[in-house]
């Protein structure tokens, strides 16, 4: 739903000093935004494949009104409306806030898009933080990060830096820990919150030694919680990438960047089509950065004391059989792929039985089956066995979205992944050609997006995602009870929602390693 803090004429020119110098941004009298803020060096020339390194100060007035570039990546096969030009120059950030937001300091929420870590950024039209900064009073920070075959390559066997691109969002935050208050924002109220890769790199974070006292609260929307490699994987991939590049590594640091793109995106198509269930680019356990897998972790009680809300989507899946994407098997063919795959990388592991499966999944068709098989091994069991480990050391909020419009039923989507991103962000129609409401169902998805907002926004309040007044009370997730929030129509609040399907996967975590 867009409101008119879009389109109100600008009546302001607000100027914060920021470390590195002052910037102007506009104030259309309800919302202050400051675009395309440089929080890194341009990672070009010898800084490719480097951790970012400090931009060089300014002291002239620099504009903050436009978005800066975006990350190069492929055509997307998803529209994605990146709000602007790509260029390797890409490590910016942008500020949304309450017009009143200098009067006080309010919570601050940092948003690291999705995208299969090669798609995105921050500038997407989807993440225009005006609806979300107006109506739940926080501070609003969209971030870009090194993409594809720039942030997720891992060449540190030549020498260059690992996991760039969290390196970046490390970045970041650390430029909102150091400047946020100048934007109104409470630099001790910090909430990272994602979706899909996005989430992915949230639940890393979680876990990663050099982001404790970055932020203070997390929420991860479908995270890929398991699809993180070990380096023999992640070395695989990069010499896919220098293969089909036909260079070695040092040249590659020298490649002009379209070929790095084409290149990976041939990578990015080979790799789940060869190896179902695995992306070609993802976090890297590297044992510097990220000591261990994120999960395990979590398990181990090991990942930092914040409060976490966490969850996923009821259809997760449909999304990528209605693309037709080889990202996820849907096949019970590739289904039973994946799972010799895993046998074999992990021998001692206990796959689920047929048994257990027509148990969990009791569908007339196999491929139906297949499509909950698929959508619960990539996000909905690691979202689950995240959140018993993280709840062990602090609050965890579950969820599971299952809100589905009209049209989404009738063309087989239902609550699939990334659907719930418009209710978050306030912004439920992108334009005449956008179906989501063409058969209805736009007052309930209005009423939807507001209690959606008022939990998220109070959760980076105060780290409780209450609603509003009459709505159920969502208590943390605990092994006793494992209560569980469903978002619908009317949100209700179960326990041990996932009991059928914990039962068939077990306890033991299986992971794309």
């Amino acid at each position: 739903m867009t409101t008119d803090a879009h389109f109100r004429p600008v009546v302001d020119q607000p100027v914060v000093a920021t470390t590195y110098g002052p910037v102007r941004g506009a104030d259309n009298g309800r919302v202050k935004t400051w675009k395309g803020l440089r929080y890194a060096a341009a990672p070009v020339g010898d800084l490719r494949w480097r951790a970012p390194a400090a931009p060089e100060p300014w002291t002239e007035i620099a504009d903050a009104t436009s978005f800066g570039p975006v990350s190069p990546q492929p055509r997307s096969p998803i529209p994605m409306g990146l709000g602007t030009r790509a260029d390797e120059d890409c490590l910016f950030l942008n500020v949304w806030a309450p017009s009143g937001a200098d009067t006080g300091a309010k919570p601050v929420m940092v948003w690291v898009h999705g995208g299969a870590y090669i798609f995105g950024a921050g500038s997407q039209p989807l993440y225009d933080g005006s609806v979300l900064a107006d109506s739940s009073d926080v501070v609003v920070v969209t971030i870009n990060y090194r993409l594809g075959a720039l942030g997720f390559i891992d060449l540190s066997s030549a020498g260059f830096d690992s996991n760039v691109a969290l390196r970046d969002v490390l970045a970041a935050l650390r430029w909102v820990r150091d400047n946020i208050a100048g934007f109104g924002g409470d630099p001790d109220r910090v909430t990272l919150f994602g979706e899909s890769a996005g989430a992915g790199i949230v639940t890393t974070l979680l876990a990663v030694p050099a982001a404790a006292g970055l932020f203070s609260r997390a929420i991860a929307q479908s995270s890929p919680a398991t699809s993180i490699y070990d380096t023999d994987r992640a070395g695989a991939v990069a010499q896919l990438l220098l293969d089909r590049l036909g260079m070695t590594a040092a040249e590659a640091h020298q490649a002009p960047v379209q070929a790095l793109i084409d290149a990976s995106m041939e990578v990015f198509d080979h790799v789940p089509t060869a190896t179902p269930g695995r992306l070609a680019f993802a976090p890297t356990v590297d044992g510097d950065l990220v000591p261990d897998y994120p999960v395990t972790l979590a398990r181990a009680g090991k990942t930092h004391r914040v409060p976490l809300l966490i969850g996923t989507n009821k259809d997760e899946a449909a999304l990528f059989r209605f693309m037709r994407s080889p990202l996820m098997p849907i096949a019970p063919k590739a289904i039973r792929t994946m799972f010799d795959e895993i046998a074999s990388d992990q021998p001692g592991l206990q796959l689920p039985t047929a048994e257990q499966i027509g148990t969990a999944y009791p569908a007339r068709r196999a491929r139906t089956r297949s499509l909950g098989v698929a959508s619960d091994m990539g996000f909905r069991m690691p979202t689950v066995w995240f959140a018993e480990g993280h709840g062990a050391v602090a609050p965890v909020y579950l969820y599971r979205f299952d809100w589905a419009t009209p049209v989404f039923k009738a063309i087989r989507l239902g609550a699939a992944h990334a659907t719930e991103l418009i209710y978050v962000w306030g912004n439920l129609v992108s334009g005449s050609r956008d179906i989501t409401f063409k058969l209805g169902g736009l007052k309930t998805g209005e009423a939807l997006s507001q209690r959606m907002r008022t939990r998220w926004a109070n959760f980076a309040a105060t780290g409780v995602p209450s609603g509003p007044v009459g709505e159920p009370q969502w208590a943390p997730y605990e092994v006793d009870r494992r209560t569980t929030l469903i978002i619908d129509r009317e949100d209700k609040v179960v326990d041990d929602l996932d009991r059928t399907i914990r039962l068939a996967w077990g306890d033991q975590v299986l992971s794309f390693r």
